[in-house]
């Protein structure tokens, strides 16, 4: 079982910067693949970022190359998202997941946190 808690949401403008965290509980987390997925109103949860259990493997969705990165600290048990260049576009609900395979698919995803919004002002 792991439990994840995200923090770092907020409320900035438009070419500002944010630095996500989701802190995980529980055992043998750099077997998880963790990712990043974002929910706007109306709209479908859709996929951000994911990185391997060890950090070699990372993928981006199109519209945050460049802008966001992500990265894990497995002796923190922890994953962030850092988002640069922040558009009104990526005003969203933020959620991390944990997966023991290596996917985009929200679906196949076993774990989630509460999710944090991030919100941004043109």
């Amino acid at each position: 079982q792991v439990q994840l808690v995200e923090s770092g949401g907020g409320l900035v403008q438009a070419g500002g910067s944010l630095r996500l965290s989701c802190a995980a509980s529980g055992r043998a987390f750099s077997t998880y693949t963790m990712g990043w997925f974002r929910q706007a109103p109306g709209k479908e949860r859709e996929f951000v970022a994911r990185i391997s259990g060890l950090g070699a493997g990372i993928v981006y969705t199109d519209s945050v190359k460049g802008r966001f990165t992500i990265s894990r600290d497995n002796a923190k048990n922890t994953v962030y998202l850092q988002m640069n260049n922040l558009k009104p576009g990526d005003t969203a609900v933020y959620y991390c997941a944990a997966d023991r395979g290596y996917t985009s698919d929200p679906s196949e995803y076993d774990y989630w946190g509460q999710g944090t919004q991030v919100t941004v002002s043109s």
